[in-house]
């Protein structure tokens, strides 16, 4: 059961210019691609970026996306990189689309 704070942090979401979300999404997935290199998983926050982590088997020559791939709102991802909500709470209310055997961030998030 969701407590009405839990409803609050999970909607959360700034009114920011367009230029002030695209760059604070661009350089979390930046930090995220330092905390973790590879490229066995794709992390697509659309429309503003894709990054390809962690270790593991990669695309091949004729599919250029991994195996794993992680898709996300904008808000949902600057939430959880804040440390304002967690991959299990998101994750629960259905707002991640994560597709593999390696479609959980939770060891990686919040990004500070």
């Amino acid at each position: 059961m969701t407590s009405s704070k839990d409803e609050e942090r999970l909607s959360i979401n700034p009114d920011l210019p367009r230029q002030q979300i695209a760059m604070a999404i661009r350089y979390s997935l930046h930090m995220l691609e330092i905390k973790a290199p590879g490229q066995g998983v794709e992390v697509r926050v659309s429309p503003w970026a894709a990054v390809k982590i962690l270790e593991g088997p990669a695309s091949d020559p004729h599919n250029l996306t991994p195996p794993d791939v992680i898709e996300l709102e904008p808000d949902v991802w600057l939430r959880m990189a804040t440390g304002i909500t967690s991959w299990r709470e998101e994750k629960e209310v259905g707002r991640i689309s994560a597709v593999g055997e390696r479609d959980d961030l939770s060891e990686l998030l919040p990004l500070v």
